[in-house]
């Protein structure tokens, strides 16, 4: 009797014990597929990435970034002596494709959307990323910071001509007198700082259109076909690739393969190749969560708080007229936030509103059903 019920006891244990690693696979099954919703599916990855990354986020992300790959840039291309930007922009995307590699062999890449882009979009983003920023590294190589700065005004008007013949989208007249006022200020600030080349003028000059239809295609992209900036970054790379290899022999000079690669020079072509895969990624979450114009303004807002900072940190002496037009710009770019946020707040109110207008609705169809019910019986 006695072994009867240890034997009894025992099979209650065991039963208790394979319950209980029952409940803990269907836990771990369900942490799984909740990974992969999130993930894998273009829908969760998009979600995850509007909660993880909201405009404010995206564009603190990007400015720092943008900061620090401007003067690594320009270390790497006058102190450590790389001339070859053409060159430094493959190793960049090199990189960037295999950082986004390891993601996609955790599991960790999002999925393209099911409806993907028709392949002409995407090869044409891949083909003006190539010339964006190829041409803005050879830029950097021959004129100055502040003339390269300088360029990104006129990217300004040709993103806002571009996406009016393109989507019909308007600018209303008070953003346009801020983004004149804006556009005013930071050529009173770099005025100062204008020593470029004849031939860089040109690049920069070249420059222009591919980076405002690359700003313009990155934003539309994620809004309107649910893109995430990790997938769309993966599917453009490899043209990107393609057509920097075909840029090489008409834009660097020869002798690439025979620099002086010691490690303290390809330490610092490495970090600013991190940074790259960093500013690819946060301008892409940052166009997907605000707009071209938007993204174009926060690089002005960089250029003045360079130059200010400058100023007051290292005592650097630009100039009353710079300084005067950094603090115009500023306040030209305080008035356009200002102006987005309304017009935000202007398109969610209605929303909000005809949600409780359709409560309301509701509840009073279901409170007359009810009283209709009650009559009948």
């Amino acid at each position: 009797m006695l072994n009867f019920l240890v034997r009894k006891d025992v099979r209650k244990i065991l039963k208790r014990k394979d319950s209980d690693a029952g409940e803990r696979g269907r836990a771990l099954e369900d942490l799984r597929s909740s990974l992969f919703n999130v993930f894998r599916s273009p829908e969760g990855a998009k979600r995850q990435q509007q909660q993880l990354c909201g405009p404010a986020t995206a564009l603190t992300f990007n400015f720092i970034v943008a900061v620090g790959i401007i003067f690594m840039n320009k270390l790497v291309l006058k102190v450590v002596g790389f001339q070859f930007p053409i060159f430094l922009t493959f190793i960049h995307y090199i990189v960037s494709w295999l950082l986004m590699a390891i993601l996609k062999s955790l599991s960790i890449l999002p999925a393209s959307p099911s409806k993907s882009a028709r392949l002409s979009t995407l090869f044409t983003l891949g083909f003006v990323m190539a010339l964006s920023t190829g041409l803005a590294n050879v830029s950097l190589k021959y004129n100055s910071v502040g003339f390269y700065q300088m360029s990104k005004i006129a990217v300004t008007p040709s993103i806002v001509l571009a996406e009016f013949l393109l989507y019909n989208k308007r600018v209303s007249f008070s953003k346009v007198l801020t983004l004149a006022v804006v556009s005013f200020g930071v050529a009173v600030a770099t005025v100062t700082d204008l020593q470029f080349h004849l031939f860089g003028a040109c690049v920069a000059l070249a420059w222009i259109i591919p980076s405002a239809i690359n700003k313009i295609l990155w934003s539309s992209l994620q809004q309107q076909e649910n893109w995430t900036a990790l997938a769309l970054m993966w599917k453009t790379t490899p043209i990107t690739l393609f057509f920097l290899v075909a840029l090489i022999p008409w834009l660097d000079p020869p002798g690439a393969l025979s620099f002086n690669w010691n490690f303290n020079n390809t330490l610092a072509i490495l970090m600013s190749a991190i940074l790259g895969f960093l500013l690819q990624w946060s301008g892409a979450l940052a166009l997907g969560a605000t707009s071209a114009v938007t993204h174009v303004v926060l690089g002005q807002f960089k250029t003045c708080v360079i130059l200010l900072g400058n100023y007051y940190l290292f005592s650097s002496n630009p100039g009353k007229t710079s300084i005067g037009g950094a603090f115009t710009a500023i306040a030209g770019m305080s008035i356009y936030t200002y102006l987005n946020l309304k017009q935000q707040s202007s398109r969610t109110s209605p929303r909000q509103a005809s949600t409780l207008s359709k409560s309301k609705l509701s509840k009073e169809n279901g409170n007359h059903d009810g009283n209709f019910g009650a009559e009948s019986v």
